[in-house]
């Protein structure tokens, strides 16, 4: 990872150029909430539609869904998040701060942040209690514990139940996999790293049903096409590992697990996790529902509750990934052709946020009207931008700070030929290209 990136840098540029802002911010903020401003929107949504095209639409073997956050309460203790599904929380009785017992070593003491908690003369941790991790709330009028119902802590769970559902009228055959993407809610004890670790998030998941047996083979399977995900849109390999997980580490009903982790400038930190879950789920909701989720295999007859592979991503962690890496620092020549810092976000174009951007080199002699009927042209098929404000060269610049992989400049000659000029985003380089031909030059490059 290139020196010049810090977690300062991104979450700066991120203010600035609308990717992220502070939830509520203008009443102070709400800690581990934020809000994805007119870029990042489209960079999020962009990851989420590659996930789902290379997950789903791409696929013979999987079916989609989207389900509800809230649930019957009995989903959450079939699933053992009631029971279970906690951190082990200290306090200070100092400075009232709250911390997870585990993440002490690298959380800060906010009376003397040089330090971690338990080591400034004045700390005074409590003992560790366990903290569950759900947020309650009512369905109905009435505040009772009949009414009691919790907002979904992952996504998983809408899919396990509406496993039949899914088998029956999808018309699918084991092995075949359900797939989501939604809001999951995890009352953190202390969110950090800016969307990294977060009280509300977006889960892009999977679960793949398979026959006992061959789940080995088809966790291995997932565990490779994950990682090559990233890879495959740009994410520099040399920043990914795929790490196993220690016999200590794993969930008691997991045969294996294993996440796809980035180099973030914090260090390493998970992406997506993939886990072999066995037929523990099923079995749990079979149990608690008091109904069959078995399978029947239309040839043999064979009677089997399916074995499940989980791979799991989080939307808001692999959209900071992609900013992250792609942001880049460089020289380029200012206003007077002297050289200058400039800082480019090298995202591929499939995410990029704003395909290409349509300048008019001044605001008189027609470049105006033709540029906006280009614009409007590119709009029917991508996210585009127009800009007349300032210099070109500062409009290339706004430009490489979101990421804009073309910049297309209508000028004198343009009116008189039918050309353009376009600028690439990363080698700077232009060329002419006729406007009539614009589209497809742009659908090329932009596969």
């Amino acid at each position: 990872m290139s020196q010049t990136v810090t977690m300062e840098k991104i979450v700066s540029l991120a203010k600035r150029r609308g990717f992220v802002f502070q939830s509520s911010e203008i009443y102070g903020g709400l800690n581990g909430c934020w809000d994805y401003g007119p870029v990042g929107v489209e960079l999020k949504n962009n990851v989420k539609r590659e996930w789902w095209r290379s997950t789903v639409t791409e696929r013979d073997d999987m079916a989609g869904v989207d389900c509800s956050i809230l649930m019957h309460p009995r989903v959450w203790e079939a699933s053992g998040h009631v029971s279970g599904f906690s951190d082990p929380m200290v306090d200070c009785k100092t400075c009232k701060g709250r911390f997870r017992e585990d993440h002490l070593a690298e959380s800060q003491c906010p009376k003397k942040p040089s330090k971690a908690p338990g080591q400034h003369d004045e700390c005074q941790l409590t003992e560790a209690r366990k903290f569950n991790l759900m947020f309650k709330t009512f369905v109905g009028p009435m505040e009772d514990t009949a009414a009691q119902v919790y907002l979904r802590p992952e996504t998983a769970q809408g899919i396990f139940v509406n496993f039949k559902n899914v088998l029956e009228t999808s018309r699918q055959k084991i092995p075949f996999g359900i797939a989501q993407i939604g809001k999951s809610f995890r009352n953190e004890i202390t969110p950090k790293q800016f969307t990294f670790r977060v009280r509300e998030f977006e889960q892009m998941e999977i679960e793949f049903f398979c026959k006992p047996g061959s789940d080995e083979e088809w966790y291995n399977y997932w565990k490779d096409a994950r990682f090559n995900w990233y890879v495959n849109l740009g994410i520099r390999k040399e920043n990914l590992r795929l790490r196993a997980h220690e016999a200590d580490e794993l969930a008691h009903y997991a045969r294996g697990c294993s996440d796809v982790e980035y180099l973030f400038p914090f260090g390493w930190s998970e992406l997506e996790g993939i886990a072999n879950r066995t037929d523990f789920d099923l079995r749990q909701h079979q149990q608690f529902s008091g109904k069959s989720l078995e399978y029947t295999d239309p040839q043999s007859r064979e009677r089997f509750v399916p074995y499940v592979i989980e791979p799991s991503a989080g939307a808001d962690r692999g959209t900071l990934a992609f900013l992250v890496d792609a942001y880049a620092e460089d020289t380029a020549p200012d206003e007077k052709g002297q050289p200058e810092t400039r800082i480019v976000m090298r995202f591929h174009p499939r995410i990029a946020p704003v395909k290409a951007a349509v300048f008019p080199l001044t605001k008189k002699d027609g470049m105006p009207e033709m540029a906006d009927r280009l614009y409007r042209d590119l709009k029917k098929r991508w996210n585009v931008d127009y800009d007349l404000s300032g210099s070109i060269g500062k409009r290339y610049r706004r430009q490489d700070e979101i990421g804009t992989p073309f910049g297309i400049t209508v000028d004198a000659d343009s009116v008189k030929d039918g050309t353009v000029t376009v600028r690439d985003r990363d080698t700077m380089k232009q060329e002419r290209v006729a406007a009539s031909g614009i589209i497809d030059y742009l659908g090329e490059k932009l596969s």
